[in-house]
Parts: structure tokens; sequence; C-alpha cells
């Protein structure tokens, strides 16, 4: 395929989403059908909730290949698919669709994405303790990922959701056979268990622009020996990951599970290995042109 050039047979994917404006997806997949010589485009719509159901059947009628999902769709697309992947029904949401001859498949590559984020860093979660802050969309692909690898998963998230945590603790118990446990997100909470954990991941949007002059922990609470994870990934290093690497933590930015989900979504459409590497700079590079 010719760079740039768009034929007959172009197989067209993309993102929906409300808001989609800011989504480096498109710059990541084109990158990648670029590089692997495919004849595929990808852009963002915006859909709004209430023209969902639209979108998805639009989606089947036009044969687009594929699309990614991102807020507020996750849950509410489910019930417009035909087919939902094992991991995603697990999960509960989907952030990736296929088209098999009008054939709807949903699946989630945010957990599978944030497990290959951790291995490619050398780090087995397996008998670890995890701390993971937050019990929304993100946190239950996290948590359904660390529970069923092995890991012991802790889960705080704010008082005014903290039935969101106990439900999300009582799920990943049930599909982990493991004991999840829940509590509030607040100082006191995180001061007594943190000195016991061996990662820590912000599955919340605290620190996420423009509000990046903010941390969900204070810095005082980080130490050497932690690994910290933050799934947010604009900016590309939030205070959290800023103030764990002064403290002497190793730290992983949201970017690498970025890239990753994004990679496993043109594996699941296209059938071929994805440029991973390429994606992550082209993401990497769209972020800080954004950040100057």
């Amino acid at each position: 395929m010719k760079a740039g050039w768009i034929s007959g047979a172009t197989r067209v994917c993309g993102v929906i989403g409300d808001p989609v404006e800011h989504t480096m997806s498109p710059a990541m997949q084109n990158a990648a059908f670029r590089e692997a010589s495919l004849d595929y485009v990808y852009a963002a719509f915006p859909v709004r909730g209430e023209d969902l159901g639209h979108a998805i059947h639009g989606m089947r009628a036009l044969g687009m290949r594929g699309l990614n999902v991102t807020i507020p769709h996750k849950v509410t697309v489910i019930p417009f698919l035909d087919e939902i992947d094992p991991l995603a029904d697990r999960i509960g949401a989907v952030n990736t669709i296929v088209n098999d001859g009008g054939v709807l498949k949903g699946y989630n590559t945010d957990a599978s994405g944030f497990m290959q984020a951790l291995l490619e860093k050398g780090v087995d979660p397996r008998g670890k303790s995890v701390l993971v802050l937050g019990a929304g969309g993100a946190s239950r692909a996290v948590c359904l990922a660390l529970g069923e690898s092995g890991a012991h998963v802790f889960i705080f998230n704010r008082a005014e959701e903290l039935d969101w945590a106990y439900d999300l603790a009582a799920t990943v118990s049930w599909h982990a056979e493991c004991e999840a446990k829940a509590g509030e997100l607040k100082r006191e909470n995180l001061a007594g268990v943190l000195p016991r954990m061996d990662i820590l991941v912000n599955a919340t949007s605290v620190g996420m622009t423009p509000d990046s002059d903010r941390s969900p922990v204070d810095a005082d609470l980080l130490r050497p020996g932690l690994l910290v994870f933050d799934v947010v990934y604009n900016p590309l290093r939030t205070r959290l990951l800023r103030e764990a690497e002064a403290a002497g933590a190793t730290t992983i930015a949201g970017v690498e599970m970025l890239a990753w989900q994004g990679a496993l979504s043109f594996e699941i459409w296209t059938g071929v290995k994805a440029p991973v590497e390429l994606m992550r700079r082209e993401a990497t590079r769209l972020l800080e042109e954004r950040e100057d």
C-alpha cells in the first residue's frame, strides 16, 4: 500500500467514544498499517450515547473491519454485539470489535495490554501483592488480569463509590478463585497497606491532563522496592510517576499499556503481528508534541 493512498478495497477501522478528539489511536494504528503494508485506514468517530446503536449497525452495514470503543461506551456497547470474547465477558467491558462477515465480536485488550506491559518489563505478578486505585472500567480490566495471573489484589476507591470497589473485589474473587479485598482510598488506608505491597497501580483519572499537578498518593508513602504503574498516559510522566522515581521506586508509564492494547487490537483485525515499538514511539511522539 502506498503511503496516504486509499483504494476501493481499503478496509476501514476506527475508534468511537465521546469525546475522541484526544485519542492517540489514529496515529498509532495508521503508522502500524503503513509499516505492515496493509490496505487499511483508521479514523476517530465521535458518537453520543443515544447514537451508539446506530453507530454499531452502521459498522455492520458499511462493512467496517474493526472498531475500538472508549469512554463512555465500553459497557453499553455489549448488547449491540453478536458475540463476546470470554475475557471481555468476565470484565464486563469491550474496547475492541471485529466484523467477520457481518458478525460483530467484542474483545477487551485493556487487560492483556496491561499484562503485556508488565511482562515486557520483566514483572510477573504471580504471588505478588498489588494495590489498584479505582474501580471503574480500567480498574476492572486490570484487576481481573491480575487476579487471574495469581496476584493478591487490593482495591481502593473513593468513598462516594466504595460499593464499586467491593463489587469488583467480589467479581475478581469469583472468577480468579482468590480473595480480593477492597477499601476506601484515603491516606490512612494507603499508609497501612503500601508497606506490604509489591506493586501499586493507578487506574483512576487523577493526574490526567489538565489536572496533571495532582497525584492519588502522597509522595512520602512511596518507597524503593515498589513498582508503580500509572495507566494515565497524558501527560507521559504523571506527578505520581515523577514522585515515585524520586522515592527510588520503579515505574511504568501509561503509554506502555496504551501501545500494547492498540497492538492487540491491530492483531485481532489484521491477523498480522503488530509493530509494537513503532506504535509506542508514535504515541509518545504525539504526546510530547501536545505537551510542548
